[in-house]
């Protein structure tokens, strides 16, 4: 962002002078944002590296009085005193989970321990995970939550779901999936693509909010599942119809 103004104005100053001291100077201001890119682009990963956490350990384990948090260069030590509360963030995405958080919040400052998708805490169920930390933490009184996020922020058109793709989510006709998504409140997004724009302008298509669907498709599985169970109990059993045979 610096170097950018600084070779635009030494570009236009050798085209139009034709010098080829501009020329050099020119080329030596982009050798140095070449290597000033590098650089930044090290110190940072360098950064990310050194103060991300590897892994957090209480200690001992039955009636932990310490936490252990291990970074790659160092780790430090606190005492559970001083932690005021513990969260497990669960982040989901239509149903699936995308990543797990724990967040250590102490009186000076917030620990963030993110597991890599690789890392074995990354598959363990978030309820597990909070359940065990409160059996922990429960003897010094740390408060653990457990939250969770949901992604709804999809791009649109891209990552909005069409209409045969809701409908086999659903388990409805395609006709049906307008009505519904009118009725239940799903935003609905109508645009022309690009392959018809030139050709075709008024090939439209339309898309749905993968978010809002999702949540109706588990609405609908629990209504029909709600639905069923009705039916089973109020359909007679064969006792009941030779009782009634008999009488």
């Amino acid at each position: 962002m610096v170097a950018a103004p600084l070779l635009l104005a030494a570009l236009v100053a050798a085209v139009v002078s034709g010098n080829s001291l501009f020329w050099g100077a020119l080329w030596v201001l982009l050798a140095l944002t070449v290597v000033a890119v590098i650089l930044l682009t090290v110190a940072m990963t360098a950064v990310t590296v050194a103060t991300t956490v590897r892994w957090v350990e209480f200690r001992p384990l039955e009636t932990p009085a310490q936490v252990v948090i291990a970074r790659f260069l160092r780790s430090s030590t606190m005492a559970v005193a001083d932690l005021q509360r513990v969260v497990v963030i669960e982040r989901l995405s239509l149903g699936q989970r995308q990543s797990i958080k724990v967040v250590l919040h102490t009186r000076s400052e917030t620990v963030k321990c993110e597991p890599a998708r690789s890392a074995p805490l990354s598959r363990v169920d978030a309820q597990a995970l909070t359940d065990w930390l409160t059996e922990q933490l429960g003897r010094s009184q740390v408060a653990v939550e457990r939250q969770t996020e949901v992604k709804r922020d999809f791009l649109r058109p891209d990552e909005w779901w069409t209409p045969s793709h809701t409908a086999a989510l659903w388990r409805v006709p395609v006709g049906e999936v307008d009505g519904i998504a009118a009725q239940r409140s799903v935003e609905r997004h109508r645009y022309t693509p690009r392959a018809h724009a030139m050709y075709s302008p008024s090939t439209s298509v339309t898309v749905y909010d993968p978010g809002r669907a999702y949540e109706v498709a588990e609405e609908l599985r629990a209504e029909r599942a709600a639905g069923q169970a009705a039916d089973s109990t109020a359909a007679p059993g064969p006792d009941e119809d030779d009782a009634t045979d008999s009488r």
